[in-house]
């Protein structure tokens, strides 16, 4: 990867939705994030630079798990066929990424929705190591919360020494705010990012939940820092409750909800 820090890499691609970079150097590589609540499509070029992204709301997987294969298979060959279009290519092979706590049997069902839609796939990994290839950690815990899951890997030296998955994460979240507000799930999803001090504080719990999933999982090595991507936590103040309930510093990265999609474009170079 080029040499610039995470958020001028995530401010660059956020700037790429549906609006392709011009006269990216050839050849693209992609990524397809087969996600609980999105379907996340990025395209990176030549020299590593983020080119495009797309995403489709789809509830066809669940924490990991393809639970609606028809549905999946629909959505990524819309996004495929409205980038193709935009890029003025046709996509033909993509990698992916599964979350850690899913076995092996069950994460080749991802491969399985790419190769229905039309789609080589070229490489499937665990999310965590996918987005490492764009936050780069050396030493520390990248910590990717999704939608059911939170997958948690430990770094040394910047090799992979420990990775491991719990449920719990945004719909967690969202259930919270749906409870107190008695509002609908899809309500709640959009009132949790709005910044209110009230909908703030009924997330507490919650985010410490997501905390003490964390401690879990780093239990018994030593981590200097923790490192969020995904994008169920891009709240405020999360990273400060989570740094306060783990006495670790905790980084948040601008367009969290990129590093991982964007990293499975990257890793396949």
């Amino acid at each position: 990867m080029i040499e610039r820090d995470a958020a001028s890499f995530l401010d660059d691609a956020a700037s790429r939705f549906q609006s392709p970079s011009s006269e990216p150097r050839k050849p693209l590589r992609f990524g397809i994030d087969l996600g609980t609540a999105t379907i996340v499509l990025t395209a990176v070029d030549a020299d590593d630079r983020p080119v495009y992204w797309d995403y489709s709301v789809c509830q066809a997987i669940r924490d990991g798990v393809v639970v609606d294969f028809a549905g999946a298979i629909r959505e990524v060959r819309a996004l495929v066929a409205r980038s193709n279009e935009a890029l003025g290519v046709r996509i033909s092979e993509a990698a992916t990424a599964f979350p850690p706590g899913v076995p092996l049997s069950e994460a080749r069902a991802c491969r399985y929705v790419l190769e229905q839609s039309g789609i080589d796939c070229r490489l499937l990994l665990d999310e965590v190591s996918a987005a490492n290839v764009v936050v780069r950690l050396a030493d520390g815990a990248l910590v990717d919360v999704g939608g059911g899951s939170t997958g948690v890997g430990i770094f040394r030296d910047g090799k992979l020494v420990k990775l491991g998955d719990a449920a719990g994460g945004g719909h967690h979240l969202d259930l919270i705010v749906a409870g107190a507000l008695r509002i609908p799930i899809e309500e709640a999803e959009k009132r949790k990012r709005s910044g209110d001090d009230h909908i703030a504080g009924l997330l507490i719990p919650g985010i410490e939940r997501i905390a003490e999933t964390i401690r879990r999982q780093i239990l018994g090595e030593h981590v200097a820092s923790v490192h969020l991507v995904g994008g169920a936590l891009l709240l405020p103040g999360a990273a400060g409750i989570i740094s306060q309930y783990l006495g670790v510093p905790t980084v948040a990265y601008p367009h969290a909800n990129l590093i991982t999609p964007f990293g499975m474009a990257l890793a396949d170079g």
